[in-house]
């Protein structure tokens, strides 16, 4: 079904862009609490429509990252929760190089859906 036209992303980004460009200036002029809710609400499908775009290459990255990090394989979130408690444990920190190009890596990934426009 991912070949079909509109994508998810698509819907998304035009639901985003309608709430973003026409309803939200109607609506500050004549309700400004609405408004301010409706900025939210096409932040929130801007952040949705990034993540169906982006979100499967970033997690594919981290999770590439992580087997080689660890030298094991395993779902992602198994991965991350090893990650994890090695953190606590100590076993792993900032001193680790490879430790830290990871996770400067993920954020950015992270970043790129949440708010592209932090960097």
């Amino acid at each position: 079904m991912a070949q079909d036209r509109p994508t998810a992303a698509e819907l998304l980004a035009a639901v985003a862009d309608f709430l973003r460009e026409e309803a939200t200036p109607a609506l500050d002029r004549a309700e400004p609490r609405l408004g301010f809710q409706m900025r939210v609400a096409a932040n929130s499908l801007a952040i949705l429509e990034r993540e169906a775009r982006l979100g499967g290459a970033a997690d594919a990255r981290e999770h590439a990252r992580l087997r080689t990090l660890l030298q094991r394989d395993g779902a992602l979130e198994d991965l991350n929760r090893e990650l994890a408690r090695q953190l606590r444990t100590g076993e792993r920190d900032e001193r680790d190089t490879e430790l830290m190009a990871h996770l400067e890596a993920t954020i950015a990934d992270k970043i790129a859906i949440a708010n592209p426009k932090w960097r």
